[in-house]
C-alpha cells in the first residue's frame, strides 16, 4: 500500500486524523488521489489507514488505526456502529443525524435520517468515489424501515418502505477537495415534499432542494427551550429560516411573532409551515441587517430575540470580518430588547471559537450600553458528537441571556 510518512511535529501524532500538505515529510508508491493509504511515523510505525487526495490542503483524513480497506462491510459496520451508539444515548433515530463525519469514523460522510428518506452528504474525494457503496450499505442495514429502534420506541409514524437514499452534494465546501456540485437521488424514487413533526409542530421537508439535508436538524430540541420564556412576549425572530423558533414561540403563547428572512424561498416555507399549524406570524422577507437598522430607527421593541444566522466564515482567512459581521448584529439587537428582554443567540461558524463568541457578545453589551445575565449555554445536538482531538467536528454553540434592568 502507498502512503506517507508524517514530520514529527504533524497533529495526526497528537491526537488529530487529519495531515496537512505541510506535515507531510516524504512520499513512498504512488498513491492516486482518492485512494486509501497508510500512514507512517519517521520511525516507521504504522500509524493508520487514510484516505488521500494531494490536490487538497488536507492530503490525508485518518479512518482507522490499523491497515483498512474501504468495502462494503467496512460501511455497513461503521454505519451499525454509529446508529447503535444514537440509540444507546435514546436518540429517536427515526429523525437524527445518523453519521457525522470524522466524529463516526467516516470523514467526509454525513448521512441524516427523515423516517424512510436518507440524505447523503460525501465532502471528501475518496468517500465521493464510493458513494454508491455508502448508499448500498445504508440501504442494506435499514431496509426494514425498523433497524436500530431502541425498545421503547417505534416506527409507528414511518412508512416501513424501502429507503431513499438521496445524494445533497452542494455544499460549497466540496470544492476544496476538487468535486463538483451537485444532487440528486441514488436509491430510490425522488421524495416529494413530506411533514416530519418536532414537538408539537409539524414542518414540510425537501430532501432535494430545503436547506441543508433537507431541515436544520441541528436545532430541533432547542426550540422548546427557547419557546419556555415567550409567554406574553413581543418575540423576532431572526434568519427564521422555515420559522422554527417563531413558530415554536407562537405556539407557547407569544403575543406578537415577527420572521425575519431574505430567502424567499424559506419564507414561503415558513408561512406553509405557519398555516399547516394555525398559527399567526408576520413574516418578512428581508436582510436581517437592513431590518434591524430600520427596526432601531423606528424605535421598535421586543421582549425575545433569537439570532440564528447561518455560518459567517468557512475559513480562517475570514474570521476577522465574521467578528465583526457577528459584533454588528449583536448590537443592533441589544438596542432593540425590552428593559428585561430575553436573547437566545447561536453561532454555527466553527472558526468563531466559543470564547471568540463569548467576547464578541461581551464587547456588543459594552457598545449597546446594555447589562445582561447568562441564563445558560447551548451545546451542539448529541447525534452530532463532538471529538476532542478533532477541533472541527465541534460548530455548534450558543447563549441565552437576560437583560438587566435599571443597569
Amino acid at each position: 500500500m502507498a502512503g506517507i510518512v508524517v514530520k514529527p511535529r504533524a497533529r495526526i501524532l497528537h491526537g488529530h486524523d487529519w495531515v496537512f500538505s505541510s506535515e507531510v515529510l516524504k512520499i513512498f508508491g504512488e498513491p492516486a488521489d482518492g485512494e486509501v493509504i497508510s500512514l507512517k511515523d519517521g520511525k516507521d510505525h504504522l500509524i493508520g489507514s487514510a484516505i488521500y487526495n494531494s490536490k487538497s490542503q488536507i492530503v490525508a483524513r485518518r479512518f482507522s488505526r490499523r491497515k483498512q480497506e474501504l468495502d462494503l462491510d467496512f460501511f455497513k459496520r461503521r454505519i451499525a456502529q454509529a446508529a447503535e451508539y444514537r440509540v444507546r444515548r435514546d436518540m429517536d433515530l427515526k429523525l437524527c443525524r445518523v453519521v457525522w463525519s470524522e466524529s463516526d469514523g467516516l470523514p467526509g460522510v454525513i448521512i441524516d435520517r427523515y423516517c424512510d428518506h436518507f440524505v447523503l452528504q460525501t465532502l471528501t474525494l475518496a468517500m465521493d468515489i464510493r458513494k454508491d457503496l455508502i448508499a448500498n450499505a445504508v440501504v442494506d442495514l435499514f431496509e426494514s424501515g425498523a433497524s436500530f429502534q431502541p425498545a421503547n420506541q417505534t416506527d409507528a409514524s414511518c412508512k416501513l418502505a424501502p429507503p431513499t437514499v438521496v445524494e445533497r452534494n452542494d455544499a460549497s465546501v466540496r470544492r476544496a477537495e476538487g468535486l463538483e456540485l451537485h444532487s440528486g437521488v441514488l436509491r430510490g424514487e425522488a421524495p416529494s415534499q413530506f411533514e416530519i413533526e418536532i414537538g408539537r409542530l409539524k414542518f414540510e421537508v425537501d430532501l432535494l432542494h430545503g436547506q441543508k439535508t433537507g431541515f436544520y436538524l441541528d436545532q430541533r430540541q432547542n426550540y422548546e427551550t427557547v419557546a419556555q420564556y415567550a409567554k406574553g412576549r413581543r418575540m423576532l425572530d431572526c434568519f427564521t429560516n422555515q420559522g422554527g423558533f417563531a413558530l415554536a414561540c407562537a405556539r407557547a403563547g407569544a403575543t406578537e411573532v415577527t420572521g425575519v428572512e431574505e430567502n424567499s424561498a424559506n419564507i414561503a416555507a415558513a408561512r406553509r409551515n405557519a398555516a399547516r399549524n394555525h398559527l399567526k406570524v408576520e413574516w418578512i422577507e428581508q436582510d436581517v441587517f437592513r431590518f434591524l437598522r430600520a427596526a432601531e430607527k423606528a424605535h421598535s421593541q421586543y421582549d425575545l430575540i433569537v439570532l440564528d444566522p447561518p455560518s459567517f466564515t468557512k475559513t480562517k482567512g475570514g474570521l476577522r470580518d465574521a467578528i465583526r459581521g457577528y459584533r454588528e448584529l449583536h448590537v443592533r439587537a441589544f438596542k432593540l430588547l425590552s428593559r428585561d428582554g430575553i436573547l437566545a443567540t447561536f453561532s454555527c461558524s466553527h472558526h468563531v471559537s466559543e470564547n471568540a463568541f463569548a467576547q464578541v457578545i461581551a464587547d456588543a453589551l459594552v457598545d449597546a450600553q446594555r447589562s445582561a445575565r447568562r441564563l445558560r449555554r447551548f451545546e451542539q445536538a448529541a447525534d452530532h458528537p463532538v471529538v476532542p482531538t478533532v477541533p472541527e467536528s465541534e460548530y455548534f454553540k450558543g447563549i441565552l441571556l437576560e437583560m438587566m434592568p435599571g443597569r
